[in-house]
């Protein structure tokens, strides 16, 4: 039994240290369309961004994805006016009108 906790006590630690945080890329960086603004961002696997996706009929492979929750474009980076007070990401999948985005990175605007 104590071998069996110290394996998977030593299991969750390696995971812990190989699963990267998501790092800040530069707005310039996003070729997938414009900036957004997400009200909120989180892994697919969460229970808010999975009740969306069931809603919408989306099925992800995988469920560690970043994923932004109500968002809007930022059409001019860098321009006055184009401030995100939320979180800035750029997202593979921006066709759910706003509702969701998928595939998402943090940026620094």
């Amino acid at each position: 039994m104590q071998f069996k906790l110290a394996f998977v006590s030593a299991a969750l630690a390696t995971l812990a240290v190989a699963t990267p945080a998501p790092r800040n890329e530069p707005a310039s960086s996003c070729s997938t369309g414009p900036v957004q603004c997400c009200d909120s961002t989180q892994s697919a696997g969460s229970a808010s961004a999975a009740a969306i996706l069931g809603l919408l009929g989306i099925v992800l492979q995988d469920l560690n994805v970043l994923v932004g929750l109500t968002c809007s474009p930022i059409t001019v980076v860098g321009a006055s006016g184009s401030s995100c007070s939320a979180q800035a990401v750029c997202c593979d999948d921006n066709s759910h009108g706003g509702l969701i985005s998928i595939g998402c990175v943090p940026v620094s605007l």
